[in-house]
């Protein structure tokens, strides 16, 4: 097959074939069959995770998702920009009148056809999102949500330029892409770190001759990176809090309790004041966010009453109290998790679906918690400037 996307190295009396494909072309998913048929491999590397494979290849998968074990390991957040991800692939996907990932799936079938060994070469999903989390300060984050939920409520058409520009990037970096330059760390985690994983795997993976089926935008770093030697338990690794982090984190409410404490030694009243004032700020704010969220109003109450106080404790989170709260009043049935694939497509979908309002209340009752902390820790300072003048 002579196609310009197709690329021969040999290494080491083994034939290593890739072949750059474009997510959003029918035509990559018949160039992939025709590859295959002629070429007939030992082994077929797709650009696939395990958790990604079987998003693709299982359609019942959601059945299995238990919202309250998301919820109590502090992964809500991770799934929502994931289903805010698939919910932007999808709209693309009705445009052009394609699945997403069906070179992908035209890959893993010619290769069960011919009998070659199939590999899942890309790193898993979660692990790219953690590490791109994790590299982000509280108001990077903040800037990545709103620009994600941004893409939910533009629904504007592509246009050619812009669809030709996305034939050479894989469905991820696509719809990451407009935000690299406001984070350039994505473009490290997203593209960089993959192009190593992706590279170290078909080197490693068996067989004399091995197809490499790729988003196109890979290619160039793959092709370097088949040259070096790079550790895939490094690169899978998710970073642990720093002994920095966990010591603001206990510091502040620390410093806010002993400043109240202060206060009251020195004006009962402006330290009332003070208390009345963190609770205010903390569960108005948070309270407000569960109902930006069209939560219960049990769920808004509990979100009001223990923001105060898991704000003033790094290891609880106002949200899983929301959202467990939630998911017991407005349990989500087997039809919601369903319809997710549905229902996503739209700001309204999000909003209606019990599985994503869910989400969507804990990450917005957490982020109003926050920012009640800033503003209420702010003004009990300020009280305990005045007090002591």
């Amino acid at each position: 097959m002579s196609n310009e996307n197709v690329h021969r190295i040999e290494m080491d009396g083994r034939q290593i074939i890739l072949i750059g494909t474009a997510h959003v072309s029918k035509k990559s998913a018949e160039e992939v069959k025709e590859l295959i048929e002629e070429e007939k491999p030992d082994t077929v590397c797709v650009e696939l995770c395990e958790s990604r494979y079987q998003a693709i290849m299982d359609a019942e998968r959601w059945k299995n998702t238990d919202i309250v074990k998301i919820i109590k390991e502090g992964k809500s957040m991770l799934l929502l920009v994931n289903l805010i991800m698939s919910s932007y692939q999808k709209r693309l996907a009705k445009q052009f009148g394609i699945n997403p990932g069906q070179e992908m799936i035209q890959g893993i079938e010619s290769a069960n056809e011919h009998g070659a060994i199939i590999c899942l070469a890309d790193r898993d999903i979660q692990v790219t999102m953690r590490r791109l989390w994790r590299g982000l300060g509280f108001w990077g984050k903040a800037k990545l949500f709103y620009q994600l939920i941004l893409s939910l409520v533009v629904d504007e058409e592509i246009s050619e330029d812009e669809l030709e520009k996305m034939k050479s990037e894989d469905m991820l970096t696509s719809v990451l892409n407009e935000l690299s330059q406001s984070f350039p760390s994505l473009k490290s985690v997203i593209i960089d770190e993959r192009d190593k994983y992706l590279a170290q795997r078909i080197k490693e993976t068996s067989g004399d001759k091995v197809i490499a089926i790729l988003g196109a935008a890979h290619i160039p770093g793959i092709k370097m990176q088949l040259a070096n030697d790079n550790n895939l338990d490094e690169l899978s690794k998710v970073r642990a809090t720093s002994k920095t982090s966990q010591i603001i984190g206990w510091t502040i409410p620390v410093l806010i309790l002993g400043i109240i404490i202060s206060t009251l030694s020195l004006d009962k009243t402006t330290g009332i004041d003070q208390i009345v004032s963190w609770i205010l700020w903390n569960g108005s704010l948070s309270a407000i966010g569960a109902m930006i969220a069209f939560g219960h109003p049990l769920s808004i109450l509990v979100a009001f009453l223990v923001a105060p106080i898991s704000s003033l404790s790094p290891l609880l989170a106002v949200g899983w109290f929301v959202g467990l709260t939630e998911a017991f009043i407005r349990k989500p049935t087997v039809q919601d998790f369903e319809n997710l694939s549905e229902e996503i497509w739209t700001i309204k979908g999000f909003w209606r679906n019990k599985v994503t309002h869910i989400l969507l209340l804990v990450v917005l009752s957490n982020l109003g918690s926050t920012f009640g902390t800033l503003i209420g820790g702010a003004d009990v300072i300020k009280q305990f400037l005045n007090a002591i003048r």
